[in-house]
């Protein structure tokens, strides 16, 4: 066995020095060929992060990402300001009267009687046509006596009404500017619950936002508004004050839905946003476009829902169309001969769910065309034709545009 040291122990072995020295130098000594390696507790070894999807060019690509349906689709939606010109009421009505005025020393008309307030509004748009004409809501611009748009690089343009529709709360402005980005309109009635959206609009004034949801249902009808025609897309993307009339698409950047209202005990959002579907806009939209009003069908028709309940007196299997409670005398329907009691189950061949699905069909048809109507009377099927009438707004609709 071969030992490192041993030429020092040859020396100190028969030497003076004490043999504390001595043992120490031994203790000191290692066998060349036993050296145990220093043994340390094993470190706990880091996870390496997970590499991303892709890198390019040095830079990091997210797994999952709507970037590029933003880029898109951003410059299509603008910030719309409104103002609206509001004069005070006269508070008292002898305020002119200079006796008054000297005995009161000034009491009444102390300010000037009449004077004229402003009132701000703010929402969003959506340029659809890329020679200036812009998609929001009517209730955006309802009564507003200036209009202008922002468009996200700064740019700024005043905006004429081209028409406004009070039952949809739709309305088209026009802006004078060319080769803009507009938003190509998706067909609505290929939009499934369930597929992902985002909401584009500028939410109380803070600039253009994007958030992210997905359609929680179809065919809704809120009725918070004029209500006369509702069919929104719910949606549980963020919608604030100020997204009213900004752009909800999908991601392929198609637009599916105008964003119009929210339901909220607070008045902020808790999940539960309307959008008007792109068809109903389309159809809106062009005849707005083209005659500055919109002609909708009319049958004259009161109707109420089909129930278990009234089912079985109606000998019907099952639930299902909508029940004709009223006739409107020389109406579409009354000269067609519907009656109180018939049960429409199809519009032109299409199956009718509920009274909103009809009337949304029916408003959709120009007046003066016919349509067939499919009924259940007495339990037996019949088929009916019927030149529909004109749909006039009520009054109050009327005066808001």
């Amino acid at each position: 066995m071969k030992i490192a040291c041993r030429g020092s122990l040859r020396r100190f072995r028969n030497s003076w020095c004490p043999a504390a020295i001595f043992l120490l130098l031994v203790m000191g000594c290692q066998r060349e060929d036993t050296v145990a390696p220093r043994t340390e507790a094993p470190e706990k070894v880091a996870k390496a992060p997970a590499p991303p999807a892709s890198a390019e060019n040095g830079r990091i690509t997210p797994h999952i990402s709507y970037a590029g349906v933003v880029d898109r689709v951003g410059p299509g939606v603008v910030t719309i300001r409104s103002e609206r010109r509001i004069r005070a009421p006269r508070q008292f009505p002898f305020s002119n009267d200079p006796l008054l005025r000297d005995f009161f020393g000034g009491l009444f008309g102390g300010a000037a009687p009449g004077r004229e307030s402003r009132q701000m509004g703010i929402g969003s748009g959506v340029i659809v046509r890329s020679d200036g004409y812009i998609l929001t809501n009517h209730h955006v611009v309802d009564g507003a006596q200036e209009i202008r748009i922002e468009f996200t690089d700064r740019r700024g343009f005043n905006a004429k009404l081209i028409g406004s529709d009070p039952p949809s709360d739709l309305a088209v402005l026009k802006i004078d500017a060319q080769d803009l980005t507009a938003l190509s309109l998706a067909n609505s009635d290929e939009v499934r619950v369930g597929d992902v959206v985002l909401a584009v609009g500028n939410p109380l004034g803070i600039g253009q936002t994007v958030t992210a949801g997905i359609i929680s249902a179809k065919g809704r009808s809120t009725g918070l508004s004029d209500g006369s025609f509702e069919d929104f897309l719910q949606t549980d993307a963020p919608i604030n004050q100020g997204n009213s009339g900004g752009a909800l698409v999908n991601t392929s950047g198609l637009l599916v839905g105008i964003n119009s209202q929210i339901v909220s005990p607070s008045g902020g959002n808790i999940g539960i946003g309307f959008a008007i579907p792109s068809n109903m806009a389309r159809v809106v939209m062009e005849q707005l476009i083209d005659k500055g009003k919109v002609e909708r069908g009319h049958l004259g028709i009161a109707i109420q829902p089909v129930i278990p309940d009234n089912a079985a007196k109606l000998n019907l299997p099952e639930p299902r169309g909508v029940l004709v409670d009223d006739v409107t005398p020389n109406s579409a329907a009354a000269r067609a001969g519907l009656r109180p009691g018939d049960v429409i189950i199809a519009f032109n061949g299409q199956p009718i769910s509920d009274g909103n699905s009809l009337r949304n069909q029916v408003a959709a048809t120009r007046p003066g065309k016919e349509v067939g109507l499919t009924l259940l009377r007495e339990g037996r099927e019949q088929k009916v034709q019927v030149t529909l009438g004109e749909y006039k707004p009520p009054a109050a609709a009327q005066r808001g545009k």
